[in-house]
């Protein structure tokens, strides 16, 4: 869908403990069973122990439909471990929290050792009732908002037949994360969240502070955003952002020049006609021929921008195109997104999400759209949101749910100064409630900080003693972005 560009990569714990109940009685954990955590491409299987919790779908109708939640808490390493687990929140939204885990366990190995991983998939995602459509080339490239229309009006008919979608919203997804904490029998939980998920990981700490010992936001959402309104800017800022930096960089600009002019021409050449390419499907090899669209370099654009290791390539990838005119890598990480909304990622979850939180906030009136066009990925993205948000029905979203969130639960927060979806600035405005809080920017860095150098370490101190106040992170100064390719064989000496 053209309304969002998926992660670049987006939940998790149990210690079996007597829990109070609302009634002040103690109540015995959850029996788990034992299951494998897939990865998305099967590239590896981690054992874990599993629960389906079995929950009302509306809960202003306990006896109507029930939706299974699906559980999974990889047990800690060590026998004597910590009484409160994480709980890992995926982003998306539309990202199952198992799926993600399965992708970035090794960032979390050392907080494994001592603490349970306890992974939820938010409703409507993952192997809980998910809400997946799976969408064309067209549909997902396409410049007719009709066709985008029809996929929406396709999308919700076949779902319906199952599901209430206005059911999946985030006030509600943060009342399930509660009853997994009762079912599983801890007193507290840490939490981690990124992108959409420090969200609900912030919804849950306004929800249920007696129960939150500590959390971590990684490309934060603060609580008064309407994720979507300022996208295109935030990416191209992001985009300039690197071609800065390689101009700044003596091996990168001697052998690019300035990256920015490349990918003007670039896209002048291609919004004036498509290319044609002819590849092999990087999911399948089968030779492929394809029209490749400024739509197309737009949404690459984006996916490289997310991560220092897209962002590496880029200044090659731009030259490789407008000097050689070989389009074949834009082209392969177009078809890898297709294949991202072709697979598992929840659409109709994401649509629900987004059209009850963040369209209804867009101001509309407001909105520069001769600045929008200058940006590349132009009115495309927030129109497109408004078009599927206009035949999408709305959920439930509490009322004080775009407040400022106040606590003094302690709260690390992680971002990326070149973030093209979650910049500084969002975290810097969440912050201002947050009493007992830090806030680290990697400089150079893209959305997420999870596997950049050292985190690991900085999580594991922070999650083993609360406190932001004497938090070593003098590590994260040291940090630099991978460095620019100057040939396919990597960065030069």
């Amino acid at each position: 869908m053209r309304s969002f560009i998926p992660r670049p990569g987006a939940l998790l714990a149990i210690g079996l403990l007597a829990a109070n109940t609302a009634s002040g009685a103690a109540v015995a954990p959850a029996p788990l069973l034992p299951c494998e955590l897939k990865h998305p491409q099967h590239l590896a299987a981690l054992p874990a122990q599993c629960l389906e919790l079995t929950v009302a779908e509306n809960p202003q109708l306990p006896a109507g439909r029930q939706i299974s939640l699906h559980v999974a808490v990889v047990p800690a390493v060590n026998r004597d471990k910590r009484p409160d687990p994480l709980f890992v929140l995926a982003g998306g939204p539309g990202t199952a929290a198992s799926a993600f885990y399965t992708e970035t366990a090794a960032a979390f190995a050392r907080i494994h050792r001592n603490r349970d991983i306890v992974l939820v998939d938010q409703r409507g995602t993952g192997m809980s009732h998910p809400l997946n459509c799976a969408l064309t080339e067209e549909e997902l490239y396409g410049e007719d908002d009709s066709v985008v229309l029809a996929q929406v009006r396709r999308c919700r008919a076949a779902l319906e037949e199952n599901a209430d979608l206005a059911q999946y919203t985030t006030s509600l997804a943060v009342q399930d994360l509660e009853r997994v904490r009762t079912a599983l029998g801890y007193r507290q939980v840490n939490l981690y969240g990124v992108s959409y998920g420090t969200r609900v990981a912030q919804h849950y700490l306004r929800r249920f502070p007696q129960h939150t010992r500590a959390v971590v936001l990684d490309g934060v959402v603060p609580p008064a955003a309407a994720l979507g309104a300022t996208a295109a800017q935030d990416a191209q800022d992001a985009l300039e952002d690197a071609f800065a930096r390689c101009v700044r960089d003596r091996l990168c600009h001697a052998r690019f020049g300035d990256p920015a002019a490349t990918y003007g021409a670039l896209r002048a050449q291609l919004a004036a006609h498509a290319v044609p390419v002819n590849l092999a499907d990087p999911t399948s090899g089968e030779p492929l021929h394809m029209e490749f669209t400024a739509r197309h370099f737009a949404a690459v654009l984006r996916l490289l921008v997310y991560a220092p290791s897209g962002t590496a390539l880029l200044p090659l990838l731009l030259h490789e195109a407008l000097v050689n005119h070989d389009f074949t890598a834009f082209a392969a990480q177009s078809r890898l997104i297709s294949r991202e909304f072709a697979g598992d990622f929840a659409i109709g979850m994401h649509n629900t999400v987004v059209c009850s939180e963040d369209v209804p906030l867009y101001p509309l009136q407001g909105i520069d759209r001769v600045a929008l066009a200058r940006t590349f990925m132009g009115t495309h993205q927030i129109d497109g949101l408004v078009t599927v948000c206009s035949a999408w029905p709305t959920g439930p979203v509490d009322a004080d749910f775009h407040a400022p969130l106040v606590s003094d639960v302690p709260v690390l927060l992680l971002s990326g100064s070149a973030d093209p979806v979650t910049p500084p600035a969002f975290a810097e405005s969440a912050r201002r409630g947050l009493h007992n809080s830090l806030h680290v920017v990697l400089p150079g860095f893209g959305h997420a900080q999870l596997g950049a150098p050292c985190m690991a370490r900085v999580l594991e101190r922070f999650y083993e003693r609360p406190a932001v106040e004497g938090l070593d992170v003098a590590c994260t100064r040291d940090a630099r972005p991978q460095p620019f390719f100057l040939t396919r064989n990597g960065p030069g000496p």
